[in-house]
């Protein structure tokens, strides 16, 4: 009896072993899968450079010849011409020549720039994606995870849990053909690793219902899980089918052209930043749709950056029906209230030098001039949390202050 229950014994050990093994092997064998497939994904969005600038906060950034750029893998832009520069500018671009554009800078500047006919783009490392949710969902934005943008086709529709904003939006029923407005940067702290927070401009048409919703997105953001510190950076988006397959954060997928080999998107520190009763630092963003070649263009204080071709969208081919500016703080959902901050952590009651602005707000009508929009609406989902108020005024024209702490005694949920 003794010798059959060793026996026993035995075999259940070994097979134990076996099992464990079997894991383990397993594990492994997912894993190696997980990184060849990463690395198929680097190998297709890293565009071999003619040359690279080490940056001092750890960015690679990589100088590629302007032909060779991601937005030519689009099956939509294969046989497209590049336009290094819009037709036209919006009339009333410049006449406020005493409100003159603050420079900023990006830290890889300090170690040299990229040659002409080359643009930068941050090198996107093994573990940037590793870090993501998904290899597939790498750089894009959560399916119905972002605001409806109040669109005039299904304004019944709410903000998907995790999601907290503080924006003001143009009236509806009109059409726009680009927004311009003046940000104030902060350095905002984050509380937990995947939070981030933003803000930023919508240019926007369609709907969630009919999973057409297009988006053109611009503005700053501080996101640790995204970027792997907790910096401001300038940032771009865009999807043709409310976030569900197309689109991507800056250059992380086919579909912005850049022409600009000054700024990188997505890439290094901004600075300077604005200091809580100190010095106030902002920048000018403008998107605005070309008359004559239809697309959407990109400037970044005095730089233009570069074009969204107007072949890549369904809806925004034509003009927009929406428009909105504001701050947003996202967590994961059902997990509490953050206390990630937005703006510059302090409500807009406090006004300048201590709540964070953007002031003037204009918006591109049908004649391709900018103009202060007839009006603005607030939305806010938590104002005991994150608020924000509107203005207007002769030197900053149309202006909301936003932002907050987020969790605080009147806000625990």
């Amino acid at each position: 009896m003794a010798a059959t229950r060793a026996c026993l014994l035995t075999l259940v050990v070994g097979l134990a072993f076996l099992f464990l093994d079997g894991a383990a092997a397993a594990t492994a064998g997912s894993s190696v899968e997980q990184r060849r497939r990463v690395r198929g994904l680097l190998r297709q969005l890293n565009k071999a450079p003619l040359t690279s600038i080490q940056s001092p906060d750890g960015d690679i950034i990589d100088c590629v010849h302007i032909s060779k750029q991601p937005a030519f893998d689009h099956p939509f832009l294969k046989n497209h011409t590049i336009q290094m520069q819009p037709s036209y500018l919006p009339g009333g671009l410049y006449h406020d020549t005493h409100v003159a554009p603050q420079p900023f800078t990006q830290t890889w500047h300090q170690n040299g720039k990229c040659p002409k006919d080359t643009i930068p783009i941050r090198r996107i490392m093994e573990e940037d994606v590793l870090t993501a949710s998904s290899i597939k969902r790498y750089g894009k934005k959560r399916p119905r995870s972002i605001p409806n943008l109040i669109s005039v086709d299904d304004p019944e529709q709410s903000v998907t849990s995790g999601h907290q904003h503080a924006v003001a939006s143009a009236p509806g029923g009109s059409k726009y053909y680009g927004t311009k407005a003046t940000f104030n940067l902060w350095q905002p702290k984050i509380e937990r690793a995947n939070d981030f927070s933003l803000a930023q401009f919508w240019i926007s048409r369609g709907s969630y219902n009919s999973k057409d919703l297009n988006t053109i997105e611009a503005g700053w953001q501080v996101y640790p899980s995204l970027y792997k510190d907790d910096s401001p950076r300038i940032f771009i988006y865009w999807t043709r089918d409310a976030y569900d397959k197309t689109g991507c954060y800056n250059l992380r997928c086919p579909g912005f052209v850049q022409t600009s080999n000054h700024i990188a998107l997505g890439a290094s520190q901004l600075s300077p930043v604005s200091t809580y009763g100190g010095p106030q630092h902002d920048i000018n963003i403008l998107a605005w749709k070309d008359p004559k070649g239809g697309n959407w263009w990109l400037q970044v204080g005095s730089y233009v950056l570069g074009y969204w071709p107007s072949s890549i969208f369904s809806n925004l081919a034509d003009s927009a029906s929406d428009v909105m500016w504001g701050g947003e703080v996202e967590t994961q959902p059902n997990t509490g209230q953050t206390s990630t901050q937005m703006g510059s952590g302090h409500f807009p009651m406090e006004g300048f030098g201590k709540a964070s602005y953007i002031k003037n707000i204009e918006v591109v009508d049908s004649s391709n001039k900018l103009k202060s929009p007839s009006g603005v609406y607030l939305r806010i989902e938590k104002p005991k949390c994150y608020n924000a108020r509107n203005g207007t005024n002769s030197d900053w024209g149309t202006y909301i202050f936003y932002g907050g702490p987020g969790k605080n005694p009147n806000c625990l949920s």
